[in-house]
């Protein structure tokens, strides 16, 4: 029996160092006694310092501690917003889409869809579009039509928010940039000389888009397109509308702009 015992020691021994060893690996949670607010607090200090990856973690914590009360709300708002100047985008939506549908009545629902608008308006931007001077117009559209939609449904809802007045200003930004996209494609293929092309995405834009800057341009593509596939009539029909509509068009006089200049949709 004691020669049991005496063998059994070596396994105790491990198994006591393997436990010491897990314990000494597992990090201590230093809001450990917390409370709530201490852990907001300390969280909305690394989101204003700009340390995004450190204030997530901690509005993480604040939504299981603050559970069912407004402050776990504001933790999964401030998480979002944290998570969209950190740079992960896809996070900040899902996270503000779950918000959504945990909390459909919270009074903080239009600043969560003005959010959702803007995380997706400015990803389509792109972070070096700047550098580049790229269009929005030139970059694919899901973006922008999904950021429409979220402004859209917080203009439809709340009219009287805070948030409505400059939603409706981007919806503008967002419409004038979606025509410009279609006329951008039509553009491309005129200058590639696929006219048929040309014409159809030209008259996209002026069948989708009414009282937007990119409709001088769609008709000057259209005009010109008919004119290189010999369509006489439909050119000279389509040039006498865009003298009535517009006539001081720098198109008709100059033919299309060439050159760098500051893009027409800078509005930010």
């Amino acid at each position: 029996m004691l020669r049991a015992k005496l063998s059994a020691l070596p396994v105790l021994a491990i198994g006591a160092a393997a436990l010491l060893a897990a314990c000494s690996s597992t990090p201590d949670d230093p809001t450990t006694g917390w409370s709530p607010n201490k852990i907001y607090a300390e969280a909305k200090d690394e989101l204003n310092s700009g340390s995004f990856d450190k204030a997530i973690p901690l509005f993480e914590k604040l939504e299981g501690r603050a559970a069912g009360t407004p402050l776990a709300q504001q933790a999964q708002l401030e998480k979002a917003y944290a998570q969209y100047k950190g740079g992960d985008q896809a996070q900040a939506l899902s996270t503000l889409d779950r918000f959504v549908k945990l909390h459909p009545s919270s009074p903080a629902i239009d600043y969560a869809l003005y959010l959702k608008g803007i995380v997706n308006f400015n990803d389509n931007l792109g972070i070096f579009a700047f550098l580049s001077k790229q269009d929005l117009s030139e970059r694919d559209q899901k973006a922008a039509k999904e950021s429409f939609e979220a402004f859209k449904e917080l203009v439809a809802r709340f009219p009287d928010s805070r948030y409505t007045p400059d939603a409706r200003a981007r919806m503008t930004y967002i419409v004038n940039s979606l025509a410009q996209y279609e006329v951008h494609v039509a553009r491309y293929y005129y200058s590639r000389g696929a006219y048929v092309a040309a014409i159809n995405r030209a008259q996209n834009a002026l069948a989708d888009y009414q009282d937007v800057p990119a409709v001088e341009e769609a008709l000057f593509i259209l005009y010109r397109s008919y004119e290189a596939l010999g369509m006489t009539q439909l050119a000279g029909d389509t040039r006498r509308v865009m003298e009535k509509t517009y006539p001081q068009s720098e198109y008709l006089t100059r033919g299309f702009k060439s050159g760098p200049e500051r893009p027409w949709w800078k509005l930010w």
